[in-house]
């Protein structure tokens, strides 16, 4: 209940690491309330009942244990305390004098035997004390009495290390290169099945014979498959999986897994009809080996069959075992769960370079060069996600993030939600949302489903007042360049041990959109002191009153990314969340923050963002470049977008093969852009049709004397290399257009090759170059192939568009103006003439000049006056193909 007394319209946590937090978190707020110097006892009393509340639900989730691992029983005011301790004082009075008063006589006598009683205990406690210290515990000073001992020995102990270990806190260390059933396959599930599997770091270590975990505290390891998981399942509070709280349950659970152990001496086949037989009568009416659900007791034995998820293990089972028999129903079930298929990939995928397959014919595809495998993704269970927010263009750096998150989606027969991060109106516009959905269709990403974060709006402030409700958020007022100092001195905001009721008011008042609410931020409450700068207290929720995009002024405040994002990931069923290394220190924060919430949890996988040199990729640059008129907008084949880079001709397998190649690279880099062009080359060069073009005004004419009269053709392949393309027709005649720097130097006599024509002997230099042609002429021993076209009317007009870097500097330091860096020269055109089947070309197509280079239609011929218009495309090399150099750098 919130302190108003108005129910909050979320369900509270349920798993119980959640639970616990909770109690810690109400616990240190009734200690600074009581603290406080007036002490509000309204507060203290509901503070109290939200805490009882909390171990309640704590208890009746954990089969009765509270969580300081007792039975619970509901707490007693004093005067009924009294009245229980002074019935079984009576009670045990009555039962000593065997239900009848004692004589006289009777209790002199007793008094000797009660002084002997007390004698032995004495003794039995200082012997029961030396044990302890020589077990590495405290010893009592001398001459304490029993209550002292045992008061001591109730006090925290800090052990010593006992056990030596490499091992960082939550590292599970395995060796890649023994059998599944060797691997920690029990833990695994384990911890897949208490949603804290994302806690613990997997470390291939080829020099171990069995596993180890290093403990959270850092005091050593723990060894053993079934040892490590039992500390999982209690250290995640998951009372269930051990059997829950019915002892009887307990003593079956623990007779099963040891059941399962001993069978680890025998072979394969004499441990899987000893598990048949054992089983099939219990599974006759059951599904679980113990209880009702999946327990410790199930994974154990199933562990013991060899883990048999994979079809090739199951069938051996089912070779061993009698057709139709109840064990084998039970391995199905097993192998089908989906811990127990994540716990496969895991324990397979240890040392990265290998994969199970878990279903017959369900052979995934090789991975892309430079990709890694999604740790723990199974095929049909994967989602993925792509978040932009709309508040600007895909750029190539984004181009990266959702070719990613569709590469993986497509692999393991999963999904890919599009979800726009549309939490902050001031920077969004429906116009960069459609741009988006558009570009990411322009490199072939196709998502399954598109959401907004602003479809949770509700869901989100509801958890946010939850938060507030259960003292693990408050408010803030405190001005933003003071927090920013606060945060880094590490110094906690006045504001945060404030009650409940009030950080309700005034986020109330923030949502209200009035301006005395402005000031206020919700603030969660994690760790001011933490390392992680991340951590100290991050801002969840900040008032905005500019109408939103889509939900219009519904709402007056909004959610951060840092909240918004793992709660929505949670709900979508998000499973992988593919992150930039510049959210390393974010991901704490954000597994936080699930913890916190009671979320299911989401494996983090980081990559490296893209830069690329002589190239700014910040939103506020870019915008500049369009407002001062440098560009010619967004799509200007100059700016490194998606539209800018799919106008100057990518190649979508080409762009998904580059940022493949970039894939699994954590390392930071400044990337050629030669290297993408040359891979961009590689596939266009497949494809693209040639044709020939000579310089407009930088040409020489050739007078071929034998050459016709202009109304022949020759017919010549599009594509020399691969004859399917189809053939073109080229005209032929004795007037043909020659580059003039092809020309420097020829003489008399020299035969040329005109390409795809034939050689020519040159008869005349002075006064006009003539020649004529050589049927027969040897093509090999001619120096000169040179590129012509017919001199007819026919021919095509061309403006032929090359562009260079918007920057001069290859790469930007923080303290640098970028508009010092300005490249002044970055556009040119020339005009040159084409053949005429350049006029049956369409926007969009890709072709290639001859000699010239690589061209992307970006106007289709209309007339005279609108001539075809072609972009230049780089081809990854320092200097053009020929001599035919362009007005800029070739890139």
């Amino acid at each position: 209940m919130s302190s108003e007394g108005n129910a909050v319209a979320i369900p509270a946590p349920t798993d119980l690491p959640s639970l616990a937090t909770l109690i810690t978190t109400l616990g240190d707020s009734i200690k600074s309330l009581k603290s406080s110097s007036s002490p509000d006892k309204d507060e203290i009393t509901k503070a109290v009942a939200a805490l009882l509340d909390a171990k309640r639900t704590y208890a009746k989730n954990n089969g009765g244990i509270g969580v300081d691992g007792k039975k619970w029983e509901e707490p007693m005011s004093k005067s009924e305390k009294k009245k229980a301790e002074k019935a079984a004082k009576a009670a045990a009075a009555a039962k000593a004098a065997g239900g009848n008063d004692a004589s006289g006589d009777d209790a002199q006598a007793a008094a000797p035997s009660k002084k002997a009683a007390a004698k032995e205990a004495k003794k039995a406690a200082k012997k029961e004390a030396k044990k302890n210290f020589k077990e590495g515990g405290a010893a009592p000073p001398t001459g304490a009495t029993p209550a002292a001992a045992a008061k001591k020995a109730a006090a925290p102990i800090i052990r010593p290390m006992m056990t030596k270990s490499k091992l960082a806190p939550n590292q599970l260390a395995f060796n890649p290169n023994v059998s599944l059933s060797e691997r920690p396959v029990i833990s695994l599930t384990i911890a897949i099945l208490t949603n804290t599997i994302v806690d613990y770091e997997l470390l291939s270590d080829h020099t171990r014979s069995g596993c180890a975990l290093g403990l959270p505290s850092g005091n050593g390891e723990v060894s053993g498959d079934l040892a490590i998981a039992r500390f999982i399942a209690k250290r995640a509070a998951s009372a269930s999986l051990l059997g829950g709280s019915d002892e009887e349950d307990v003593a079956l659970m623990d007779q099963w897994v040891d059941y399962a152990l001993s069978l680890s001496k025998f072979g394969l086949a004499r441990r899987a009809l000893s598990i048949q037989r054992t089983l099939d009568p219990l599974l006759v009416t059951g599904t679980y080996v113990v209880g009702h659900s999946l327990s410790l007791a199930d994974v154990a034995l199933f562990a013991s069959l060899g883990f048999p998820s994979t079809e090739e293990s199951k069938a051996e089972i089912a070779r061993i075992c009698p057709t139709g028999c109840p064990t084998l129903r039970w391995m199905e079930m097993m192998a089908n769960s989906p811990a127990v298929k994540e716990a496969t990939q895991l324990a397979v995928g240890v040392a990265k370079n290998a994969e199970a397959t878990l279903e017959q014919g369900a052979m995934l595809d090789p991975l892309a060069a430079g990709m890694a495998y999604l740790e723990g993704a199974t095929p049909g269970s994967t989602t993925t996600r792509f978040p932009p927010e709309p508040s600007g263009y895909l750029h190539v750096g984004h181009a990266k993030a959702s070719l990613l998150n569709d590469y993986y989606a497509r692999r393991y027969k999963g999904r890919l939600v599009v979800r726009f991060d549309d939490t902050n109106p001031s920077k969004e516009k429906d116009e960069y949302q459609t741009s988006i959905i558009e570009d990411l269709g322009k490199i072939g990403v196709k998502p399954d489903v598109v959401t907004f974060t602003s479809d949770y709006f509700e869901t989100i402030k509801q958890y946010a007042l939850w938060m507030i409700d259960n003292g693990l958020a408050y408010m803030d007022d405190t001005p933003q360049e003071q927090m920013q100092k606060e945060r880094m001195d590490r110094q906690h905001s006045k504001h945060r041990e404030q009650s409940p009721s009030e950080a309700m008011e005034y986020f109330k008042l923030m949502c209200s959109g009035k301006e005395d609410g402005k000031p206020w931020c919700l603030r969660a409450k994690m760790d001011m002191s933490s390392d992680n700068g991340t951590l100290r207290d991050p801002v969840l929720y900040r008032q905005n009153t500019t109408p939103h995009h889509r939900s219009g002024t519904k709402y007056k405040a909004y959610p951060t990314y840092d909240l918004a994002c793992p709660i929505v990931d949670s709900i979508e069923g998000v499973t992988h969340a593919l992150r930039t290394t510049e959210y390393d220190d974010r991901n704490a924060q954000y597994q936080n923050i699930s913890t916190m919430l009671g979320l299911r949890r989401v494996r983090i996988q980081t990559f490296a963002r893209m830069n690329f040199m002589y190239t700014v990729m910040s939103k506020r640059k870019l915008t500049w470049f369009v407002d001062t008129g440098r560009v010619t907008g967004w799509d200007d084949p100059r700016m490194p977008t998606v539209r800018g880079v799919s106008r100057r001709g990518i190649n979508i397998d080409a762009l998904k093969k580059f940022m493949c190649s970039q894939g699994a690279s954590r390392r930071i880099v400044n990337m050629e852009w030669s290297k993408f062009w040359a891979e961009n080359k590689k596939e266009i060069d497949k494809y693209a049709k040639r044709f020939m073009a000579i310089d407009k005004t930088d040409h020489v004419g050739l007078t071929v004397t034998n050459g016709g009269d202009g109304t022949d053709f020759l017919t010549t392949d599009y594509l020399p290399k691969d004859p399917s393309f189809g053939k073109r027709l080229v005209r032929i005649g004795k007037k043909v257009l020659l580059e003039k720097v092809d020309t420097e130097g020829i003489t008399v006599g020299e035969n040329i090759v005109l390409t795809r024509w034939g050689v020519v002997e040159i008869t005349k230099v002075d006064g006009g170059l003539e020649g004529k042609f050589v049927p027969d002429g040897d093509v090999k021993a001619a120096k000169r192939k040179i590129s012509w076209i017919a001199d007819v009317p026919e021919n095509t007009p061309v403006i032929l568009s090359e562009f260079d870097n918007l920057v001069s500097k290859e790469k930007l330091e923080e303290e640098d103006n970028f508009e010092d860096f300005i490249n002044p020269d970055t556009e040119a055109d020339t005009e040159v003439i084409g053949d005429a089947g350049l006029k049956t070309l369409k926007e969009h197509d890709i072709i290639q000049l001859e000699r010239r280079g690589f061209y992307r239609v970006d106007r289709a011929y209309v007339n005279e006056s609108k001539p075809l218009k072609l972009f230049m495309i780089p081809d990854g090399k320092k200097k053009a193909m020929s001599g035919l150099d362009g007005k800029l750098a070739h890139r």
